[in-house]
């Protein structure tokens, strides 16, 4: 591409600085996480200049020249904060969060983060706020797109060597992208929001404004006028758009139509992106980006996230940080990197990255954390590890094909008591071995993460898989002595309410589950569709069986290890706890299901709440050790603390 745009120069300091203030909380940007959708934009406008204007002139295009200027461009800046993080994570991080840092350094590195934070999402995932290289996500997203846009746009020229081909092939792209974005980010939000095919129409927007934005021709008084309205679109979204909002979706195409008019008005001198503070922050855009998420992470985790004083020293130490990346790593390796041929280029770059992270990562990754425990005091050290006091065969259980099979037992050879439903229930399956009157004795988990245990119910995600289980485990009881006991916990509100996790919020509107058809809302045909399922459930299996019923655990809504391991680092001791009547008012709904069960079929009640409540709040811990390993999930510790439910399951035998 000819020429250098003050422009575009000054659209990537409007995203960046949206992103960083939304990362901050800065009031007033709430929707600033479109800044990276404007990112996605202008790549997607530059790289479609630099492949067309290459494949449409007699210079043959290199693939391999171009995956070297994207790396010349990206690896340096992005190694060297990795490789930071790394040593002040060798001093800093508790073992269990150092082992995630080296995964997630890896992931960066090979440009697949997304990909990983997308498979992370979910149940055991941590808080987003405790991974040091989220952001990277949209790095590995850019990339790919990278990776395979020049190689596609290739092989059609070579089919058809036709701009107009390419840009309608183009076109096709946008649709099917967009299309499968508005669908996919109502029911599956976290893949819509980290993968490629559903940001590619972002990217490929920019490319066709790179295409027909100088065939419009536009009058200088337009030009100002169109700048206008993409500014004012860029600014609705910036301040009216929330974190709430299931992205991307229709929605994104906002700020996206803003960037494009932007772009397409091409004002060299605007007051909106010429300014001297709009290019200087829009060169140093990437690395500013680059070093605010790690001091953002800093404030969540010492509880100073809404210190205004400290946010705003944090965003001043961001634009320092990046200038100082900028100045000294991102500038000065891009030049020293042009001068060397392609070849010893490559070795050099490949052999920075293989020495400085890929290595001491997946090493540090195998070796659990090494050599990263005992810097804090044992009782802070056991907060932290109590996040990995969970069941090791969490993974190899809770799996359907195991489950139809071979389901695990632990114990002796007898059977003693059966465990269904969700996580929930796996998270508490030793405890019940713990209790079982005899050695002889097992316990058989039939446990399914994210299967409530509703026959037949059905899952816009997952079909009618878990529902299909759940009925099989039904019929399969007439085989079992009906003197076994049969335990039931579920997260259950979890699939009528929703999540209550903060950073869950976008997937609250929809409900996941039905028995007949999919619902729009939660309102009360959907609230009485699942107390009936929930009861006819439990009432067949107590046609045969005693059977118990577990309250829903109380859910913190943060992480209580890290939270409870974090605070006390920074010498503010903060006992995680939930407000009773909040617990009530969530597990209204499950608790009239399990309090109709339990009238209508003799089905028992099991409570947790004298054992991990008092009168007025749930807490997260007990004598300050965390009985939860996440924010919902009780720990092998937490689940022994309920023993005296356990036994009560025996005792009426």
């Amino acid at each position: 591409m000819k020429g250098f745009r003050t422009d575009i120069n000054g659209l990537r300091a409007w995203a960046v600085v949206a992103v960083v203030l939304f990362h901050f909380g800065v009031p007033g940007f709430s929707g600033g996480f479109v800044g990276v959708d404007i990112f996605f934009v202008i790549s997607g406008y530059l790289m479609t200049g630099i492949i067309l204007q290459k494949l449409a002139s007699d210079t043959k295009f290199s693939i391999f020249d171009f995956y070297l200027a994207r790396s010349r461009r990206i690896v340096p800046a992005l190694l060297f904060l990795c490789f930071v993080l790394m040593i002040v994570g060798w001093f800093f991080l508790p073992s269990i969060q150092y082992e995630q840092l080296a995964k997630h350094a890896i992931s960066a590195i090979l440009f697949i983060s997304n990909i990983v934070f997308w498979r992370e999402s979910g149940y055991f995932d941590a808080s987003s706020h405790e991974k040091w290289l989220l952001h990277s996500w949209s790095l590995s997203v850019e990339w790919q797109f990278y990776i395979i846009f020049p190689i596609v746009l290739l092989v059609l020229w070579k089919l058809i060597p036709n701009k107009r081909f390419l840009v309608w092939m183009m076109i096709l792209g946008v649709i099917a992208s967009l299309t499968l974005s508005i669908l996919a980010s109502q029911k599956y939000v976290s893949a819509s929001f980290y993968l490629l095919p559903t940001r590619a129409w972002e990217l490929l927007i920019g490319g066709l404004v790179y295409h027909y934005g100088p065939k419009l021709k536009l009058a200088g008084k337009h030009r100002v006028w169109l700048e206008y309205m993409g500014i004012a679109l860029i600014l609705v979204s910036i301040v009216f758009f929330t974190g709430d909002m299931a992205w991307p979706g229709y929605l994104a195409a906002v700020p996206v139509i803003g960037c494009s008019m932007v772009l397409i008005a091409n004002k060299e001198q605007s007051i909106f992106t010429g300014s001297y503070v709009a290019q200087w922050l829009g060169k140093t855009s990437y690395s500013i980006y680059l070093w605010h998420w790690p001091l953002a992470v800093l404030l969540y985790i010492s509880g100073t996230s809404r210190n205004p004083i400290l946010v705003s020293i944090a965003i001043g130490m961001s634009i320092l940080l990046g200038w100082l990346s900028w100045r000294f790593i991102e500038s000065p390796s891009r030049v020293a990197l042009t001068k060397i041929h392609r070849i010893p280029q490559l070795g050099a770059t490949s052999a920075l990255v293989l020495g400085l992270i890929l290595v001491p990562s997946y090493w540090i990754y195998n070796s659990d954390g090494v050599g990263t425990s005992g810097r804090y005091p044992a009782n802070i050290d056991q907060m932290f590890a109590e996040a990995n006091n969970v069941n090791p065969m969490r993974s190899e259980c809770s799996n359907l094909e195991r489950l139809l099979g071979d389901p695990c037992k632990y114990g002796g050879e007898n059977l003693g008591a059966i465990v269904i439903g969700d996580s929930h229930a796996m998270a508490v399956v030793r405890a019940i071995e713990a209790a079982l009157p005899s050695q002889e004795q097992h316990v058989l988990d039939l446990t399914l993460s994210s299967c409530p245990t509703i026959a037949n119910v059905k899952s816009l995600k997952r079909g009618p898989e878990c529902g299909q289980f759940v009925e099989s485990v039904i019929n399969a009881l007439s085989e079992v002595p009906r003197n076994v006991p049969i335990l039931i916990v579920n997260r259950i509100s979890g699939y009528i309410e929703g999540p209550n996790e903060p950073d869950r919020a976008a997937e609250i509107p929809t409900p996941d589950r039905y028995l007949n058809d999919p619902f729009d809302s939660r309102d009360e045909t959907f609230y009485a569709e699942m107390k009936d399922g929930i009861v006819k459930t439990a009432c067949r299996m107590s046609a045969t069986h005693s059977v118990y019923l577990m309250r829903p655990i109380p859910e913190l809504k943060e992480n209580v290890p890290s939270t409870m391991g974090w605070s006390s680092v920074f010498g503010a001791t903060k006992r995680l706890a939930l407000p009773i009547e909040e617990y009530r008012e969530r597990h209204r709904v499950a608790i009239e299901a399990q309090n109709q069960a339990a009238s209508q079929c003799g089905v028992h009640i099991l409570d947790p709440l004298p054992l991990l409540c008092d009168e007025e709040f749930c807490y997260g811990d007990f004598n300050g050790r965390p009985v939860y390993y996440d924010d919902d999930h009780l720990s092998l510790f937490g689940a022994e603390r309920l023993e005296p439910l356990w036994q009560k399951m025996f005792d009426k035998r």
